[in-house]
């Protein structure tokens, strides 16, 4: 399991072609040998990739909106094969989607088909979750719909640890839960504040057991394990991640 950065925690340094070359040269100078884009301005697919190869990062994975996979796969498939990038992500299903058990069933079809086209071109489109999903409907919470009623073959997961514990759910049982559908994992650590507020952390300074989930992803043969920051605060994005690096590496990761 190798880790990455996920280049939504530095979108404010990433909107224009200049910038996104600045901070992709800080995150490789911090140590970082791998990326998973998303939120970034307008460059030219070329033009990353050389900037990514100019540093010696990996593109391992992204984020795409999901009108640009209903309307536009082909320039999807086409910007992913230029970046040499397997899985497609979502970040997550539009709101009319996420009110009724009939709402999660409906995009768990929606995505399989999806899916089986980015498979077609040797592809694998992953799901990204918030807390959102851990409402239940019937018994049944909608991270549980779309795994049961999504094709196997089509759709994979990319668990968000932070969020699995914010929908009130256990990271390590979930990791598990989708053993064989699970490549990519995102890493992101959870502090309260004295105001009993949760507040995202860099990986190690919060509360979660990473220990146990680090141990459950090597499990099940993650490939990347991705760290974001969705907010830093007052806190530099790039010392934030600069933290979260030094402490995997102190858990055995690179």
């Amino acid at each position: 399991m190798k880790v990455a950065a996920q280049l939504f925690t530095l979108r404010k340094h990433l909107q224009t072609p200049e910038d996104i070359a600045a901070s992709l040269k800080k995150v490789s100078d911090i140590g970082y040998r791998a990326i998973q884009v998303s939120a970034i301005g307008e460059i030219g697919d070329q033009a990353l990739r050389e900037i990514a190869d100019r540093n010696g990062l990996t593109i391992c994975a992204t984020h795409v909106p999901l009108d640009q996979l209903t309307d536009n796969l082909d320039a999807v498939i086409a910007k992913h094969k230029a970046w040499d990038c397997k899985y497609v992500g979502l970040g997550s299903m539009p709101p009319q989607y996420r009110n009724s058990a009939d709402g999660y069933i409906a995009f768990a079809k929606e995505a399989s088909e999806i899916g089986m086209k980015l498979a077609d071109a040797g592809l694998k489109f992953i799901y990204h979750n918030h807390n959102f999903e851990y409402v239940k409907f019937g018994g049944r919470s909608g991270m549980d719909i779309l795994m049961e009623e999504s094709d196997t073959k089509s759709l994979d997961f990319e668990l968000d640890v932070y969020w699995v514990q914010a929908g009130g759910a256990d990271p390590v049982e979930w990791i598990r839960k989708v053993d064989g559908r699970m490549k990519v994992v995102h890493f992101k650590d959870m502090v309260i504040s004295p105001e009993r507020e949760q507040r995202f952390a860099e990986v190690g300074e919060g509360n979660m057991n990473f220990a146990a989930i680090i141990e459950a992803c090597r499990g099940i043969g993650v490939e990347w394990a991705v760290v974001e920051q969705d907010n830093c605060y007052d806190q530099d994005p790039f010392e934030c991640l600069a933290t979260s690096l030094n402490n995997l590496k102190a858990m055995g990761l690179e």
